[in-house]
C-alpha cells in the first residue's frame, strides 16, 4: 500500500462524526445522510485490508510508524494481523447497519447520536491497530466516552445509573492495566512498543502481577463472571444501536486484549493461571446460561446469553492450542453477527409494541411472518445450530477442550443445551401461539430498511456457517504467531 490505510480506517469515521456534529440537529436529514456516507466510506476503505492481506505471512502488516510524544518515546505505531483484520471488518459492517437501523427510530439529537457511533467506530479500529502500548490504552479508554453518552442520553428510564455503572466498572478495571504498562515501559528501557514488550524477560512472580492487572481490565470488558453485572443493566437501558455495538464489538476488546497483551507479554503467568481463567469461563458458560433461562425481559436474556457465549472465547484462548484460539476468534466474530441481530430483532418489536417483556408478546408470526423467519434463523444460530456461524467457533473450542479434559468439553458443551433452551423458549413465547393482545393484532411486518439490515446479517450468519474457510485462512499464521509468543519458558527470567 502506498498510503497510510490504517490511519484512514481509524480517522475517516471520526472525521465523518465531527462533520455530522458540525451539521447539527437543525439539518437532521443532512446529518443522517453524512453519517451513512461516512459509515459506508469507513467500510469501503477497510475492504483493501481483506483483498491485500498476505495470508501466509507472519507478523504485522500495513504497518505505520511516526513519533507521537517524543519525550517519553511514545509512537504512533500501527499494524494488523489476521485477528485485527476480522475485528476491523466486523466493526465497519456493524457501524453501517447501526446507522441504517437508527434512521427513523432516533428523532431527538439525531446528529449527536449518529456522530457518537462514527467516532466510536474509529476509536475501536484504533484499538485493533495499535502496536504502541500507550496508544492502545488511549484508544481502549476513549471508547468508553461515546458509549457512555449513547446509554446516558438515548437510553431507558434508568439510563444514568446504567451508564455510570458501565463507565466506572470498565474504567476502574483498566487503571490497573495502565500501572502494568508503565512498569513494562520502565523495564523496557523507556519503550512503549508492544513488540519490545513481547521480548522482555520477566521472572514468574512479576509476570503473575502483570497478568492479574491485565486480567482485571480485560475480564470486565469481556465480561467474565463475576464482574459481568454491569452488562445486563447497560443492555436493558441502552437504545437498540447501543446494545448492538456493545455486544457485537465492545465486548471483543476484552478477548482481543488477552490475545494481544496477556499471552505474548506474560506467557508463563498466562500458562500458570490458565486453570483459574478456565474455571471462570466454565462458570460463565454454565451458570449464566441457567440465569438466562429465568429472564422475563428479552434484552436481559440476550445480555446474559452474551456473557455465556463469551465464556467460550476465554476458554478457547486459555487452552493454548491453535484449534482453541481460532475457535475463540471465530466465536467473537459470530457473536458479533448473532447478538447484534438478536438485539435488532428486539428493537424491531419494541418500536411497535414499546415493551421488552416476553409476557407481552405471543402470536407475532401471524402478523410478521417475514420477521419471524429471520428471527428464527438468528435464534438457531444463537443455539449453535450446524450450518450457522454460531456452530463454528463453539465446535472448535469444544474439540480443543476435549483434548485437554473431558470435563472441560462436557461443561462447555452444555451451552448447546442451555442456549437452545433459553433462546427457543423465548422464541416460542414471543412468536408462536394465538395473538396475545391488541398491540400484536396491529403489528405490521418489517419494512425495507429493517429487511435490509436483518437480511445482511442473515447472509453473514449463513455464509460463515456454511463456508468458514476464508476466515480460518486469514487466522492461521496470526494464531501460530500468538502461540509462539505464548510458549512457556520462552522468556522466563530466573532469579531477577
Amino acid at each position: 500500500m502506498n498510503y497510510p490505510i490504517l490511519s484512514v480506517v481509524i480517522w475517516l469515521p471520526i472525521a465523518a462524526g465531527l462533520m455530522v456534529l458540525a451539521v447539527g440537529d437543525r439539518h437532521a436529514g443532512a446529518a443522517r445522510a453524512i453519517a451513512l456516507a461516512g459509515a459506508i466510506a469507513g467500510l469501503l476503505v477497510a475492504l483493501p485490508l481483506w483483498t491485500q492481506f498476505d495470508r501466509v505471512a507472519s507478523g504485522f502488516q500495513f504497518t505505520e510508524f511516526a513519533p507521537w510524544i517524543a519525550t517519553f518515546n511514545v509512537n504512533y505505531h500501527l499494524g494488523i494481523d489476521g485477528m485485527s483484520l476480522l475485528l476491523i471488518l466486523l466493526n465497519c459492517v456493524t457501524t453501517v447497519l447501526v446507522v441504517i437501523a437508527g434512521w427513523e427510530v432516533i428523532q431527538n439529537r439525531v446528529a449527536q447520536y449518529m456522530a457518537a457511533f462514527l467516532i466510536l467506530s474509529g476509536l475501536m479500529n484504533g484499538v485493533f491497530c495499535a502496536l504502541d502500548a500507550l496508544l492502545f490504552y488511549v484508544f481502549f479508554e476513549a471508547t468508553l466516552i461515546p458509549m457512555f453518552i449513547v446509554i446516558g442520553v438515548w437510553g431507558g428510564p434508568n439510563r444514568v445509573y446504567a451508564a455510570v455503572k458501565f463507565f466506572l466498572y470498565t474504567l476502574a478495571g483498566s487503571l490497573l492495566s495502565l500501572v502494568a504498562l508503565i512498569y513494562l515501559y520502565i523495564v523496557a528501557g523507556g519503550s512503549f512498543s508492544l513488540l519490545d514488550f513481547y521480548e522482555l524477560p520477566l521472572p514468574l512472580d512479576v509476570q503473575i502481577l502483570v497478568f492479574l492487572a491485565f486480567l482485571v481490565a480485560f475480564a470486565v470488558k469481556v465480561p467474565m463472571w463475576p464482574v459481568h453485572t454491569w452488562l445486563p443493566d447497560a443492555h436493558v437501558e441502552a437504545p437498540t444501536g447501543g446494545s448492538v455495538v456493545l455486544a457485537a464489538i465492545m465486548l471483543k476488546l476484552g478477548g482481543y486484549g488477552f490475545l494481544r497483551l496477556s499471552l505474548p507479554i506474560v506467557p508463563d503467568a498466562s500458562q500458570e493461571l490458565a486453570g483459574f481463567v478456565i474455571a471462570l469461563s466454565l462458570i460463565a458458560v454454565v451458570y449464566i446460561g441457567l440465569v438466562a433461562l429465568v429472564q422475563a425481559d428479552m434484552k436481559k436474556l440476550i445480555a446474559y446469553s452474551s456473557v455465556s457465549h463469551m465464556g467460550f472465547v476465554t476458554l478457547g484462548i486459555f487452552i493454548f492450542s491453535a484449534q482453541g484460539v481460532e475457535g475463540a476468534i471465530l466465536q467473537m466474530i459470530s457473536h458479533g453477527f448473532v447478538s447484534g441481530a438478536l438485539f435488532l430483532c428486539v428493537g424491531v418489536m419494541y418500536e411497535r409494541v414499546h415493551s421488552r417483556q416476553i409476557a407481552d408478546y405471543g402470536g407475532v408470526v401471524n402478523k410478521m411472518p417475514v420477521f419471524a423467519a429471520l428471527f428464527m434463523l438468528f435464534a438457531m444460530a444463537n443455539s449453535g445450530l450446524p450450518g450457522t456461524s454460531g456452530f463454528v467457533g463453539e465446535w472448535l473450542v469444544i474439540l480443543a477442550s476435549m483434548k485437554v479434559s473431558f470435563w472441560y468439553a462436557a461443561l462447555a458443551g452444555s451451552t448447546l443445551i442451555f442456549g437452545a433452551a433459553y433462546t427457543l423458549w423465548m422464541y416460542k413465547r414471543v412468536i408462536f401461539g394465538a395473538v396475545a393482545n391488541p398491540h400484536i393484532e396491529e403489528l405490521a411486518d418489517i419494512n425495507k430498511r429493517e429487511m435490509f439490515v436483518l437480511g445482511v446479517l442473515a447472509l453473514l450468519v449463513l455464509g460463515m456457517g456454511l463456508y468458514p474457510a476464508p476466515l480460518g485462512e486469514v487466522l492461521h499464521e496470526s494464531v501460530n504467531e500468538i502461540l509462539r509468543l505464548a510458549a512457556p519458558g520462552r522468556k522466563l527470567l530466573i532469579g531477577m
